[in-house]
């Protein structure tokens, strides 16, 4: 069965997720409560009701919801809110993780200057695009696949580099009892695609621009 994508280590990190709700209305939030996020939801000066689906919806997760009504106009007033919250929950939660849903590629140079710095944030468009939420709901092996690559492909600077290092990533994202040549099924396919590239005993990567 296929279990948390997580590289080693990070099972134990608090997942955050920051929802530009002004950017993006996502459907599929039931899927949240399954899992321990911790939720903060996003919204507009101008966005003074909330749906009641997605009270309802999130309702079950309790206190690890918090909506912040972002004060002031502006293009980028509720992106600057959402960088100013990870900065202070990553100061008080050093254990932490940053899932920032919204379609705006303006968080992408901050998402890779972050993991430079150790701090580890993925933009995902959808709920659904969350790569723990894609592994642990994949039921074929190119599903499978596809996550991984999703999930490799928002670490940026932090991706393996070294084919011992991708094995043990790729086994933490399958399961803890992923056999060997599960794990080998996987990384040989990665490599077919030419997303991974072994050479001189590194590991380079290839995604599509």
């Amino acid at each position: 069965m296929i279990a948390s994508w997580y590289t080693l280590g990070e099972a134990l990190k608090t997942n955050y997720i920051l929802i530009d709700f002004e950017n993006v209305q996502p459907k599929a939030l039931t899927q949240l409560t399954d899992h321990p996020f911790k939720v903060l939801v996003f919204l507009g000066v101008n966005q003074l009701k909330i749906p009641i689906e997605l009270v309802r919806t999130l309702q079950p997760l309790g206190d690890n919801v918090t909506y912040i009504q972002v004060p002031g106009k502006g293009p980028d007033a509720l992106d600057f809110h959402i960088a100013y919250y990870i900065g202070e929950l990553r100061a008080t939660d050093p254990n932490s993780f940053f899932h920032i849903i919204s379609k705006d590629k303006g968080f992408d140079p901050l998402i890779e200057h972050l993991w430079a710095r150790k701090i580890p944030v993925i933009r995902s468009t959808d709920i659904t695009e969350i790569p723990m939420l894609r592994i642990s709901s994949a039921t074929s092996f190119e599903e499978q696949v596809a996550a991984v690559v999703k999930n490799l492909e928002g670490r940026g600077a932090s991706r393996p580099r070294k084919d011992k290092t991708l094995s043990n990533t790729v086994k933490s994202m399958l399961s803890s009892d992923a056999k060997p040549e599960e794990i080998r099924l996987v990384i040989d396919d990665l490599k077919r695609q030419k997303i991974v590239v072994a050479k001189n005993g590194g590991i380079t990567y290839n995604f599509a621009k």
